[in-house]
C-alpha cells in the first residue's frame, strides 16, 4: 500500500512536470533544463541526434543516481521518466500554437514546473537529467537543491543560447529561476507526513 501511494504521488507530479513542459514551455521552443540544452547543443554543433543525447545523458546520470542516492532513488526517478515523457508525448500534437504570449506562458509554465519537480524532489525521485545531479549534491554535499539545479542548469544553457541563440539565454535562466524557487519551496515546506518525508541515502 505504501508503494502505491507512493507511486501515485509521483506519477501525478511527474504529470503536472510533464503538462507544464508540453503546455506552456516546448511550444516557444524553451528548454526545461540542462539535459535538454545538451542535446540542443550537440545537434547544433555535431548534428548528434536529440534522442540519442538524451538517453545517453539520462543513462549515464541514472548510474550515478544508483551509486550515490540508491536503487530505490534510482527505479522511481526511471519511472517519473517515463510518465513525464508519455505526457509530454500525449500533449505535444494537441498543442499547435501556444496557449498566449511567451512571458504568460514562461510564467505559468515555471510555476507549474517546480511544483512538480519540488514534489518529485520531497520525495527522492527526479525527472532525470540534471535533476538527478542536483539532487546527489543535495543529498551528499547539503547543498539546496534549487540553487544546484539553477546553477547547472543555467550554465549549460548559457553556454547553449551563446552557440546557438541568445534569446535561449534569456527565457530559459527565467524558467530555470522561477521554477527552482518554487522547488526549494515546497522542498523545504513542513509537511507531517511519511510520504513527503526527504528520503535518505540508501547504505551499501
Amino acid at each position: 500500500m505504501n508503494i502505491l501511494i507512493k507511486s501515485i504521488i509521483l506519477g501525478i507530479a511527474a504529470t503536472i512536470q510533464g503538462v507544464a513542459m508540453a503546455t506552456f514551455l516546448f511550444p516557444h521552443f524553451i528548454p526545461s533544463g540542462g539535459a535538454a540544452s545538451v542535446g540542443v547543443l550537440l545537434n547544433y554543433i555535431i548534428n548528434i541526434p536529440f534522442a540519442i543525447t538524451l538517453w545517453v545523458v539520462n543513462a549515464s546520470l541514472l548510474l550515478a543516481a544508483v551509486k550515490w542516492l540508491g536503487k530505490s532513488s534510482a527505479l522511481w526517478t526511471m519511472y517519473c521518466v517515463s510518465v513525464t515523457s508519455a505526457t509530454i508525448n500525449f500533449i505535444s500534437p494537441f498543442m499547435k500554437n501556444p496557449i498566449s504570449n511567451v512571458m504568460i506562458d514562461l510564467t505559468f509554465g515555471s510555476v507549474v514546473f517546480g511544483i512538480g519537480l519540488g514534489i518529485l524532489f520531497r520525495m527522492g525521485a527526479s525527472s532525470g537529467g540534471m535533476d538527478i545531479l542536483a539532487l546527489i549534491l543535495s543529498k551528499t554535499k547539503g547543498l539546496s537543491p534549487g540553487k544546484a539545479l539553477f546553477w547547472i542548469n543555467g550554465s549549460l544553457v548559457v553556454l547553449t543560447g551563446i552557440v546557438v541563440d541568445w534569446k535561449i539565454i534569456l527565457y530559459a535562466l527565467v524558467c530555470q529561476y522561477i521554477g527552482t524557487r518554487v522547488l526549494d519551496q515546497i522542498y523545504k515546506f513542513p509537511i507531517k507526513s511519511r510520504y513527503f518525508e526527504v528520503e535518505k541515502i540508501e547504505s551499501f
